[in-house]
């Protein structure tokens, strides 16, 4: 009996384990609109497109608090180079929304999105 109990319970740790490393599909989605990060990176790109600077900024910010968010559940099933990518993207989009660079925003928030979608692939 004694035996049964403990690789049951091997068993299931182990389990878990697996489950926890392969779960960034799962807990990359928004639990709700604030960590919502495709919803704020795609109105980050619609806002850099039509120059509307403000709204530009506002969007970083709520980028930036929602991928703070993400990254808490993400972090055991995804390879750490790739959250380093998203961290670096976004403090290049920071500057480049501070000094009105639509092109070189552009190309950063295409960027974001790339590593984003590729996150736990």
């Amino acid at each position: 009996m004694g035996k049964i109990i403990y690789y049951t319970s091997i068993i299931i740790i182990l389990s878990l384990f697996v489950f926890i490393l392969n779960s960034g599909d799962i807990a990359k989605k928004p639990w709700n609109r604030e960590d919502d990060f495709e919803f704020y990176a795609e109105s980050l790109h619609k806002n850099l497109k039509s120059e509307n600077w403000i709204e530009a900024k506002k969007d970083l910010i709520s980028l930036k608090k929602a991928w703070k968010k993400t990254v808490k559940r993400i972090q055991y099933s995804v390879e750490k180079d790739e959250i380093n990518a998203i961290n670096v993207n976004l403090a290049r989009l920071t500057g480049y929304i501070e000094n009105k660079d639509k092109s070189a925003g552009l190309a950063e928030i295409h960027e974001i999105q790339e590593h984003w979608h590729n996150l736990n692939n």
